[in-house]
């Protein structure tokens, strides 16, 4: 893959972006990506800046070397996608690369539920759910999203679809959820399991538009590899859907290996934007010598870096934007994220199967809604969590003294054979006595968790310049008390031993949907953006990320809300408010005059904004 040029076939391969454009967007996770699409569909020049390289089918990295290299910091030559943040009280694990964390989420698609869109001391929503509804739809049709084929009426179940049928992570979970009565469903993944109407594992998908990579994708195979990035193109990534559109349709000049360092203000109007060159550098390798540095220009700049890197690009350019709202840093939430597990589950006096490593990282849900809904407090989601098969080899070989017997067992069964002690001669069962039973790994399973912590994190820099996050659990204890109920509620009911989450009693949690650092408002008084991701009093400043987020999103869905709403046809780069910056008529009084069909600020619904209408992911 080139570097600063492109990913496959899109213009530029080998050449670092330069000159002027009508957009730069920095970052290509989903509201990077989708803004992209969306401008350059409208005819729009338009630049987009990944740090991360691109990923074509079978380059993910799976073996232990690889792994070891699969993480991001430069400084240390590394490139690779995980980049993970440490702070006081919670740890952040983000995606850098082509497509974002599209690239190793687990596909899940949930919308986020009507009465959560509140607005009161905690968190102030200035959309609702009937603003995004069809920008919803449209975001689901775009990346294919359809539910798990699983059958949940046995009675129904036909032989052809017996491999997604036979999930035993999703029956556990129906059944669970039965026994307890929870709302349990099968939410819509952005990923292909039918190539020509009918699933089928493996098969190649045919009848689709090229993509950026150039290569034939395939029908999910149920490796549970979702989380370590996808070999065979199943997911629908950023990378080919969005992104192959935008490059190969309609233009757009997309750059992988262009980390952005500083951006600010013209004096006539647009921006200059700085970034660093990391196509030359050699993985694993610390640099000698700083990477090249390059400066563009722009009528507009759309700030898509995620939750850590968007919110650490404006604390760092902060003296480059004055009179940013103070609002800059705060409403940081994890979106609920605690990890539990329930071990061992039994059925009928031997192991509950589970097997975790087939099928999707996750295929269903269990919701327990809102107060506002008949709930019992905020919101929150479980699923049954897999992973790649590997983790199940790892599981039982880390039981030393178990692989010790079972060793010692199968080696004096073959010593009898050899000495002819023992006259049979096929050991087929020998052997397979030493791989089982395999009790462990099969019959426990991760229970993931999210939903609607207290958004009151609040980010800053360091003395010395680093990103810091002040963030307690104290004020979301009872959030994440009956989060923690309805675990040890579905171990119970699955006959297994709920382990907690290991980081909760050392008041340490890990969050992979951080939201949070530059939250919308009414006005700057309450966040640093309006509903279309407009930044106050900077015109032509946009953000498009989880950043944006005034609280928690709810399901792990966060990159569904994250999505941009671009310029429809009739936009361009001219006329409305492209042309004029997209000024703020600044107010401390909501929605108050606002007439029917236009926002707040007065703009009607078709002046060609960057974002068409209230913009939320």
């Amino acid at each position: 893959m080139g570097g600063c040029g492109t990913a496959a076939v899109t213009p530029d391969l080998n050449s670092a972006p330069e000159g002027h454009f009508a957009v730069v967007v920095v970052g290509s996770g989903f509201g990077g990506s989708v803004m992209t699409q969306r401008l350059s569909e409208a005819g729009i020049r338009v630049c987009l800046l990944e740090r991360g390289r691109a990923y074509p089918l079978g380059s993910f990295p799976r073996s232990p070397w690889e792994m070891a290299r699969n993480f991001w910091d430069p400084s240390e030559g590394l490139h690779g996608i995980f980049n993970v943040w440490s702070f006081r009280g919670i740890g952040g694990i983000v995606a850098s690369g082509l497509g974002g964390g599209s690239l190793v989420y687990s596909n899940v698609l949930i919308r986020k539920d009507k009465s959560t869109f509140v607005n009161d001391e905690r968190e102030t929503w200035p959309v609702t759910y009937e603003h995004l509804e069809p920008h919803y739809e449209r975001h689901e049709r775009m990346l294919n999203a359809r539910p798990y084929p699983y059958e949940t009426d046995v009675a129904k179940r036909v032989p052809a679809r017996e491999a997604y049928d036979r999930t035993y992570k999703t029956r556990a979970m129906q059944f669970a959820s039965e026994r307890l009565g929870l709302e349990w469903y099968l939410p819509k993944l952005a990923v292909t399991f039918a190539a020509n109407g009918e699933p089928g594992l493996g098969q190649p998908i045919l009848n689709e538009p090229p993509n950026l990579h150039g290569q034939v994708r395939m029908t999910c195979r149920l490796c549970g590899e979702c989380n370590v990035g996808c070999n065979y193109g199943s997911k629908n990534t950023l990378d080919l859907t969005y992104l192959s559109d935008a490059g190969l349709r309609h233009g757009a000049h997309i750059h992988t290996r262009c980390e952005v360092k500083s951006f600010a203000p013209r004096p006539n109007g647009g921006y200059t934007v700085t970034y660093v060159d990391h196509s030359q550098a050699v993985e694993g390798e610390k640099r000698t010598e700083p990477p090249p540095q390059h400066t563009i220009s722009c009528d507009r700049l759309v700030l898509s870096a995620g939750v850590f890197g968007t919110t650490y690009l404006l604390l760092k350019n902060r003296n480059a934007f004055p009179g940013l709202s103070d609002r800059l840093g705060t409403r940081f939430s994890g979106n609920g994220d605690i990890l539990m597990i329930a071990l061992k589950a039994t059925q009928n006096g031997g192991p509950r199967i589970v097997d975790p490593g087939y099928g999707p990282v996750i295929t269903s849900t269990i919701r327990v809604p809102d107060a506002a809904d008949g709930g019992p407090g905020r919101a929150h989601y479980i699923q049954g969590g897999g992973h790649p098969q590997i983790v199940n080899w790892i599981v039982e070989s880390s039981y030393q003294l178990q692989v010790i017997r079972k060793g010692l067992r199968l080696g004096l069964r073959l010593l009898k054979l050899w000495l002819r002690l023992n006259r049979r001669s096929d050991i087929g069962r020998e052997i397979a006595a030493f791989w089982s039973p395999g009790s462990l790994s099969s019959s426990s399973m991760a229970l993931f968790s999210m939903g609607r912590d207290i958004p009151d994190g609040s980010m800053s820099l360091t003395g010395d310049g680093y990103l810091d996050l002040d963030w307690r659990k104290r004020r979301s204890n009872e959030y994440f008390r009956l989060v923690r109920v309805t675990g040890r509620q579905i171990a119970e009911a699955l006959d297994a031993k709920f382990l907690d989450s290991p980081g909760w009693h050392l008041s340490r949690l890990v969050t992979v949907h951080p939201l949070g650092g530059c939250p919308m408002g009414r006005d700057e008084r309450q966040g640093v953006v309006d509903s279309y991701g407009r930044v106050y009093g900077h015109p032509g400043l946009l953000i498009v990320d989880g950043s944006i987020m005034p609280g928690p999103v709810g399901p792990n869905s966060v990159q569904h809300h994250r999505r941009a709403r671009a310029p429809r046809g009739r936009a361009t780069h001219r006329g409305g408010e492209l042309a004029n910056g997209g000024r703020h008529r600044r107010t401390h009084e909501g929605d108050r005059g606002a007439r029917p069909g236009r926002d707040r600020q007065g703009h009607g619904p078709d002046h060609g904004h960057l974002g068409q209408e209230p913009l939320v992911r």
